[in-house]
């Protein structure tokens, strides 16, 4: 892309060079030179261009670009809207059918399927159990010294949860976490995406594949229906749709990942958030019906999702810009989770904001299917950290280590680590605050 200027005299934006701990200033700055940032393509040696890339930053842009058709996951004449190199035969025909990178009427047929399991009735019948699962992880946290909190919670926590509505096995939880985390660095965005990466993701997705096609195969015929998620989409398969088995697989592999990567993010982030504020960590422990709303603000806030892209379709206008058909839209986010337009203050954590209209999970068609499911995975999982943790405890300033993963799409802590003083009681609540990168 080129390096020359954006409009507003700013250079052109450039994620890789964003404080990954802090990015919102630099986003401020970007929003209120204009909405829209234009990165044109510098000239390749054969003499063409390719699409010019717009980040959008105002909420009002961003919403429009969601929710209206002339703006979709793939670019036109393109096959698919999977970032992938070429090559790695098995991760692209994983990746190409996953329901957040299709289209109408293919995405309309497939998110069908998935969105009954996921709905909110379903997801209230879930959450005693979440809560137990929560419980359980943090059981074996309360008399540590020290504690990776992404490790030893906030990435197996969804990642069971997840497990359970499909119907895999707990004890396959570790195996599960290795691969997704494969597929993950794979990812368009990592920053630190490498040649060796993408062969271990696509082994990955061999892997994954092979054992989901098994699982489907164990629930197809009489009697072996099991009432999880794998036995839906067997049953779709079967009786209304012509859901391939690369489909199936491919559904099982996106919900897998998918539905637990962007809840670490939101746990880590939401944890980090409160061990800097212990005036909110008293608040939400003497009152835990603020929490439902919490999450949301959380989301809004510092979304573990950051910046999402579009294609647009045909000659279309945004914020005065001309969009020609094939340029590729990035929407930022969490830009446009702090638009003072629509948040007043926005960058004040305030629990009892109305935050109904943040876009985290997204807008339109592309909403996220598990919404509902990852906000009773946070409000569980920070109930029962707030309740028991040491660390969230009154008068407590534990050490606090952080280093975020290099990825702007599942954006969060990769590895939060929290050491108890050894004297809680000569601990000075006055002190400076603990939590590095904190905003």
């Amino acid at each position: 892309m080129s390096a020359g200027p954006a409009e507003g005299g700013l250079p052109a934006f450039d994620p890789a060079r964003l404080e990954l701990a802090d990015p919102y200033p630099v986003y401020r700055r970007y929003r209120e030179a204009g909405p829209v940032h234009a990165v044109r393509p510098a000239v390749v040696p054969c003499g063409t261009r390719g699409p010019t890339t717009r980040y959008v930053f105002g909420y009002a842009e961003v919403a429009r670009v969601l929710a209206r058709r002339e703006f979709g996951r793939t670019a036109p004449g393109a096959g698919s809207a999977a970032p992938l190199p070429p090559g790695y035969a098995v991760l692209r025909a994983v990746v190409e059918n996953w329901l957040v990178f299709l289209d109408p009427p293919r995405h309309t047929a497939l998110r069908s399927l998935v969105a009954p399991a996921l709905a909110a009735g379903p997801v209230a019948a879930l959450r005693p159990a979440i809560r137990r699962t929560a419980g359980r992880l943090v059981d074996r946290l309360t008399t540590r010294e020290s504690v990776d909190l992404v490790a030893e919670f906030a990435a197996p926590f969804p990642l069971l949860v997840i497990s359970g509505v499909l119907g895999v096995p707990e004890e396959r939880q570790g195996w599960f976490r290795e691969r997704a985390l494969a597929l993950q660095r794979a990812g368009g965005a990592r920053v630190d995406r490498t040649l060796a990466g993408m062969v271990e993701a696509d082994r990955a997705a061999a892997e994954l594949t092979a054992y989901f096609l098994r699982e489907l195969d164990a629930r197809r015929g009489p009697g072996r229906d099991r009432g999880d998620l794998l036995s839906a989409l067997v049953r779709a398969a079967d009786e209304e749709t012509s859901l391939s088995p690369e489909e199936q697989t491919a559904t099982c592999v996106h919900l897998l990942t998918a539905g637990h990567e962007t809840t670490t993010g939101l746990l880590g982030k939401a944890v980090l958030a409160l061990l800097g504020r212990p005036e909110l960590r008293d608040e939400l422990r003497a009152d835990p019906g603020l929490l439902p709303g919490a999450v949301d603000e959380f989301l809004r806030h510092d979304p573990p999702v950051q910046m999402v892209t579009r294609w647009a379709l045909r000659d279309t206008e945004l914020a005065g810009h001309a969009i020609p058909a094939g340029d590729r839209m990035v929407l930022v986010l969490g830009a446009a989770n702090r638009d003072p337009a629509y948040f007043p203050d926005p960058d004040r954590l305030d629990v009892r904001r109305d935050t109904v209209r943040h876009c985290a999970f997204g807008l339109g068609i592309h909403y996220c299917a598990g919404a509902g499911l990852a906000r009773a995975e946070a409000e569980a999982g920070l109930a029962e950290l707030l309740a028991r943790l040491p660390a969230l405890q009154p008068g407590v300033r534990p050490d606090v280590s952080v280093r975020y993963a290099p990825d702007w799409v599942f954006h969060g802590p990769e590895r939060l680590t929290v050491t108890m003083p050894s004297d809680p009681e000569a601990s000075d609540p006055e002190a400076s605050d603990p939590v590095p990168g904190r905003r």
